[in-house]
């Protein structure tokens, strides 16, 4: 029997290269307009502002975009923002920008803390219309109803899930990741896959999501590495984009697991880039979760073109493959090449097994001994054969 399933969508979405310039139709009949923008892509949208401008629209911009965003880096733009008093909110970047974006317009009137709205289902409302425009393939925050914030006391990541997260509008334009450094076009990517492959494996995956997730480990596993060679390829960034959108697509209806969970006290505790440490981590927690993927994992190598003989040594090779991708794009293999100390294990598992909105949906249930487990293999950045 088929499972129930809830979408929450954008009620627009805008996708293909040149479609930044319909933000203007979405503007019609609003006066005054907050843009939160990635400072490294001010400059390309500074035309379309001004043209805003020039219609009688009152502008106020910010560039205060902190990567993995601290709780008080959203903190600091509530005041500037509640004396603007805008009428929509326009986030364009990254996933970060996206998500303090999201977080502002349905806190700046100050009606809920952000204590109020971490977790599940605790917004209140939102009385702005929310644009989101995405300028890299990785998050698919554009088109989800989360966003993540660090908490500096706890060291780890937060997340904020609702509805009134989701944008009314998600611009998806290709032309806007033809300058990303490669660096950074591998972590992203490396982010979209892994939230498809952890879509299509946990225990809320869905038919209709599956079909999207799969798609999308198709998309970016065959143009991630064109677009870290040639960032100018804009067939291969458009694929790319596709394949993000698809992955963002999965994370509302069916969220993704372990691997994320994995990832927060990384980025809360070490700093390291929320892209980066799902790419280390994705093959180590697939290993682990091979018992009860073997035929889901052989799907994903018929896909990636290292289908074997039989269902577990496809699933294997599945493993190696998305190993052998993230290499090829030049992001570690293991947390020793990140900097961290065989030490940090314990810490790391502690921070984990704290983030149970995600670890309840892996398909294989995890210990604080299961996590030590997995940290430790990622460390030594071996995988079993």
């Amino acid at each position: 029997m088929i499972k129930e399933l809830t979408l929450n969508l954008p009620s627009t979405v805008e996708f293909g290269a040149g479609k930044l310039t319909t933000l203007m139709n979405h503007l019609n009949g609003i006066k005054r307009v907050f843009f939160l923008i990635d400072a490294p892509v001010k400059d390309k949208v500074l035309p379309v502002i001004e043209e805003l401008e020039r219609q009688g629209i009152q502008i106020l911009i910010s560039t205060d975009v902190v990567p993995e965003p601290p709780i008080y880096a959203l903190e600091n733009l509530f005041a500037p923002v509640k004396e603007f008093a805008p009428e929509c909110v326009v986030g364009i970047g990254g996933g970060s920008a996206i998500d303090l974006a999201k977080l502002v317009a349905v806190l700046f009137d100050g009606k809920q803390s952000v204590a109020d709205v971490i977790g599940i289902g605790n917004v209140a409302c939102r009385n702005v219309k929310l644009i989101a425009v995405s300028t890299t393939s990785g998050t698919g925050s554009e088109v989800t109803p989360i966003a993540v914030l660090t908490d500096t006391e706890m060291k780890l990541k937060k997340g904020v899930v609702s509805r009134y997260l989701v944008p009314d509008v998600a611009i998806i334009d290709p032309l806007l990741t033809l300058s990303l450094p490669a660096a950074v076009t591998a972590a992203t990517g490396m982010d979209a896959l892994t939230h498809c492959l952890e879509a299509y494996t946990n225990r809320n995956a869905h038919p209709i999501v599956d079909n999207l997730a799969l798609e999308g480990i198709r998309l970016i596993a065959f143009n991630m590495e064109k677009c870290v060679t040639d960032g100018t390829d804009i067939e291969a960034r458009t694929a790319l984009a596709l394949g993000s959108f698809y992955g963002g697509l999965c994370l509302g209806p069916v969220n993704t697991a372990a691997v994320h969970a994995l990832a927060y006290p990384l980025g809360g505790e070490f700093k390291i880039s929320h892209g980066v440490s799902n790419s280390v981590l994705l093959p180590f927690v697939m290993q682990f979760n091979l018992s009860k993927c073997i035929e889901k994992y052989a799907v994903v190598a018929k896909i990636l073109g290292v289908e074997k003989e039989s269902q577990e040594n496809s699933a294997k090779a599945a493993i190696h493959r998305i190993r052998e991708i993230s290499d090829k794009c030049g992001i570690p293999g293991s947390l020793k090449d990140l900097g961290l100390k065989e030490s940090d294990v314990e810490t790391l598992s502690q921070g984990a097994i704290k983030v149970t909105r995600l670890l309840q949906n892996n398909p294989r249930e995890i210990t604080i001994d299961d996590a030590r487990f997995i940290f430790s293999n990622a460390y030594k950045g071996i995988i079993e054969r």
